[in-house]
């Protein structure tokens, strides 16, 4: 790798505030705010609107779709296929 050209890779936690929920993992992402971690030092934070626990794929709290009613709905307005 050619020195001084790459961002530095460190230490930052992401924080999803709607689910209340923190992880420290290694970036090069950047942020202005700072966060006191478990371990006693200080990393930046960057939040983030949807992690895996608020997202409704890794959550479980998708909502199901009504496919049988659309269907109908559709044969209702344009007819059984001949």
């Amino acid at each position: 790798m050619k020195p001084g050209i790459h961002p530095e890779y460190r230490p930052v936690v992401f924080r999803d505030a709607s689910a209340d929920y923190a992880f420290l993992t290694r970036s090069t992402a950047t942020g202005d705010k700072t966060i006191a971690w478990e371990d006693g030092n200080t990393y930046p934070v960057i939040d983030v609107d949807v992690s895996s626990a608020s997202h409704p794929f890794y959550t479980g709290r998708n909502r199901t779709l009504d496919t049988a009613g659309r269907v109908e709905r559709f044969r209702q307005r344009y007819g059984a296929a001949k």
